[in-house]
């Protein structure tokens, strides 16, 4: 359920802010990004795994909070991040 470390390293290098960031804001919200991609398309089929739900609310919660957190330190990184991610509409 959890993605590869291949799929991993190539969300990271796509969001890298510098050569060796991989901690960043932005990394971060993509890596949650991909996690709950893959655990909702999980949940399409397992509709009563309610563990794998609530974690899934945990991810969601933890990048609307980082998310905040860019938007208010550094509005066009944000605006950039959701537009390459397409998570506003």
């Amino acid at each position: 359920m959890s993605i590869t470390a291949e799929r991993k390293k190539s969300v990271v290098t796509d969001h890298q802010v510098h050569d060796k960031d991989t901690g960043s804001p932005d990394v971060q919200v993509a890596i949650l990004t991909e996690r709950i991609r893959e655990l909702t398309e999980h949940l399409k089929d397992h509709k009563h795994d309610f563990s794998s739900r609530r974690g899934l609310l945990q991810m969601v919660s933890r990048r609307n909070r980082l998310l905040r957190y860019l938007a208010r330190t550094e509005p066009e990184r944000y605006r950039g991040l959701i537009k390459r991610l397409g998570l506003r509409k």
